[in-house]
């Protein structure tokens, strides 16, 4: 008897993943941010657990945790399956504020929600939902295919 297995892959701090219909990609955000790839029939998807916002410094090594190297790691996998960034739709979330009594204002969640959201519309790249902010994590999951990520806030 033949079963169908689906690959579930959890991101991790850092990390930049590149998902075919079917595969599951979870991970879970603070202030921490999340971008989501997929081309328009959704048989491809990647995506990014984003730390800082700001760019990686050299002689650090490259590491997906920075945005603009995880970023550019996800235009390269979309380019070696064929596919342009700008062809692309995108999803956005986390950039919690994780400890609000601190820091009431703007956060660094606040500032990596933004990157992300200015990196897109940089790159012509069409947002087809936003979930950011706020004193919550988000446990994300996304099955590569036509529904959209799932999102569960849990307060802090």
């Amino acid at each position: 008897m033949l079963t169908d297995t689906v690959r579930v892959i959890t991101l991790h701090p850092g990390d930049v993943v590149l998902g075919e219909r079917g595969d599951c990609l979870a991970t879970l955000l603070g202030s921490c941010v999340a971008i989501v790839l997929t081309d328009p029939r959704r048989t491809l998807g990647v995506m990014c657990h984003i730390v800082h916002a700001r760019p990686a410094l050299s002689g650090h090594g490259k590491s997906g945790a920075y945005a603009d190297v995880a970023l550019h790691t996800m235009v390269e996998l979309l380019q070696s399956r064929g596919l342009a960034a700008s062809m692309c739709e995108a999803y956005v979330y986390g950039g919690g504020n994780m400890f609000p009594q601190i820091v009431p204002g703007a956060s660094v969640g606040g500032g990596n929600a933004q990157w992300a959201l200015n990196a897109l519309a940089g790159l012509g790249v069409k947002v087809l939902s936003v979930d950011v902010g706020g004193a919550v994590y988000r446990q994300l999951r996304w099955t590569v295919g036509p529904a959209a990520p799932q999102i569960v806030a849990v307060p802090l």
